[in-house]
């Protein structure tokens, strides 16, 4: 007694889609780009798949679905090396060494997405997705003393000069988190600096006076560094990071000096990125900026400034006693120079 279901000799995309797993859609472009060889059409001019047909789609959906890049399953397939339980030859073997390269660096990008996730609901911020050489200085600190606009400034360091740059920077926030009348006095500062928009000429006797007053303050963080031993904790940071981070052979000593391999991987030089962040700052402004380097200079006062306003200044690090260019301190990150962390930035030499 023969059985009522009789299977199908061809049938149309959408049965052929679904049997595979796949799409119409994707069937479709595995046709334009010669993936999979045009079928028969039907009376209607549809598609028509037959055994053959199907059996090369579900190969190309076992191997898609292994991560193999469609070009180079239609090259296996036209060399004839398609068939992974036959002897595959150069060829396959060549993409599935590629691909094994390319998984190893997926799975390394997913461990380092995962650590920053996890850093970030245990940090409980947007902290958790800095540098942990950055985030380890900030053990300790009462919750909540730390602005997010000092997150904000710390994320451009790092992007500019890297983890150990805004690691560096970091002993300012430190310092601001916990005495209170030094924040309060660097608002206040703050809050002058901004005043200098627009409207006020360059040589208004605002700009000077608020210029004297940022140097004041400077110099009063700096004696805060000093007297709380985070200056020596920089010490610290520099050859923690020479340890994990050695310079290679070929790095000339003026290389090592200005932070290079300090910054992310594939990022642009500080000088490039100084042109790419945008900061809206007015002609006082930068004049006060220029006043301030200035009596930093002129005094030989320590630097406990942010590590980034340094390139606003035309001239500031070759005018610098020891080349070494001073730190401006805004509560929003600013343009950086060139000269990136430098050992004892945040004190005199």
């Amino acid at each position: 007694m023969h059985s009522s279901f009789m299977p199908p000799r061809q049938v149309k995309i959408g049965d052929a889609a679904a049997f595979a797993g796949s799409t119409p859609r994707a069937i479709r472009h595995y046709h334009e780009i010669g993936l999979l060889p045009e079928p028969e059409r039907g009376g209607d001019d549809r598609r028509r798949y037959g055994y053959e047909d199907m059996i090369r789609l579900l190969w190309i959906r076992k191997m898609a679905d292994a991560g193999i890049a469609l070009d180079d399953i239609r090259d296996a397939f036209t060399t004839g090396t398609a068939s992974i339980g036959a002897d595959s030859g150069e060829d396959i073997a060549g993409i599935l060494e590629r691909l094994e390269e390319t998984l190893a660096e997926q799975e390394a990008e997913l461990r380092r997405q995962r650590t920053a996730v996890q850093r970030m609901r245990t940090e409980g911020s947007r902290m958790g997705l800095l540098s942990d050489f950055v985030t380890d200085r900030f053990k300790g600190l009462p919750e909540g003393s730390l602005r997010q606009a000092d997150l904000d400034t710390l994320l451009v360091t790092e992007r500019i000069f890297g983890p150990l740059g805004a690691a560096v920077q970091a002993t300012r926030f430190i310092v601001l988190a916990t005495h209170p009348t030094l924040r309060e006095e660097s608002d206040r500062i703050d809050d002058a600096e901004e005043a200098l928009d627009d409207s006020v000429a360059v040589d208004d006797p605002r700009v000077a006076h608020v210029a004297a007053e940022r140097h004041a303050f400077e110099s009063a963080l700096h004696a805060a560094v000093e007297e709380s031993g985070l200056d020596k904790d920089e010490d610290a940071l520099f050859d923690a990071w020479d340890t994990l981070h050695p310079p290679a052979a070929d790095d000339s000593e003026d290389e090592a000096d200005l932070g290079v391999g300090r910054r992310e991987a594939g990022s642009m030089s500080a000088f490039e990125a100084i042109g790419k962040m945008p900061y809206d700052f007015s002609p006082a402004r930068l004049r006060c900026m220029e006043l301030a380097l200035e009596l930093c200079i002129a005094q030989d006062a320590p630097a406990t400034w942010n590590t980034a306003v340094d390139g606003a200044v035309d001239g500031a690090v070759g005018d610098h006693p020891d080349g070494e260019m001073p730190e401006c301190g805004d509560r929003s990150a600013s343009p950086a120079g060139e000269a990136g962390p430098v050992r004892g930035s945040t004190r005199s030499s």
